[in-house]
């Protein structure tokens, strides 16, 4: 079974999620197929199969999830020393065209969020900014054509 890198955050908020599906979201969908079951035929019943559907929904993630917090290897970023990024990295990157800055943590795959700068570590992005260091210059193949940037730092926090 491959191991899946996670940050300790990341693992906290995966177990979360789990615990919920399995303490709320479950119990309710029994409720609501209980519920939608007294309403008589189950063949025209559309809240009966609507919550089914939930109810299949519901245990594909719950399997999924189990099946990645038993494979999770969480990395404490703060022991990680070095000036490479690697994996838990923030990595500071500036767009050559642009100038832009932004900037980004290489998390897992399962807590990684653009929204909130949490970058998956099998992103292209990430993997070219694997084993780089600052001021080195990275090229990106994305969808909206190739990318130049260059590195302005590295911090593991």
């Amino acid at each position: 079974m491959n191991k899946i890198p996670m940050t300790a955050s990341g693992f906290e908020n995966l177990q979360a999620e789990l615990k919920k599906l399995l303490n709320e979201d479950r119990p309710n969908i029994i409720q609501a197929i209980a519920e939608a079951r007294s309403h008589g035929d189950l063949s025209e019943n559309a809240e009966y199969q609507y919550a089914k559907e939930q109810q299949s929904l519901i245990e594909g993630k719950i399997a999924e999830l189990e099946s990645a917090v038993s494979r999770v290897e969480v990395i404490d970023v703060q022991n990680i020393k070095g000036d490479e990024i690697k994996f838990g990295a923030t990595v500071k990157i500036e767009d050559d065209i642009t100038k832009e800055i932004s900037t980004y943590q290489i998390v897992g795959e399962y807590e990684s969020d653009i929204k909130n700068k949490k970058l998956s570590v099998n992103s292209p992005l990430a993997k070219g900014l694997i084993n780089k260091s600052v001021d080195d210059l990275v090229e990106i193949n994305s969808p909206k054509g190739q990318k130049s940037y260059t590195i302005k730092s590295v911090k593991y926090i």
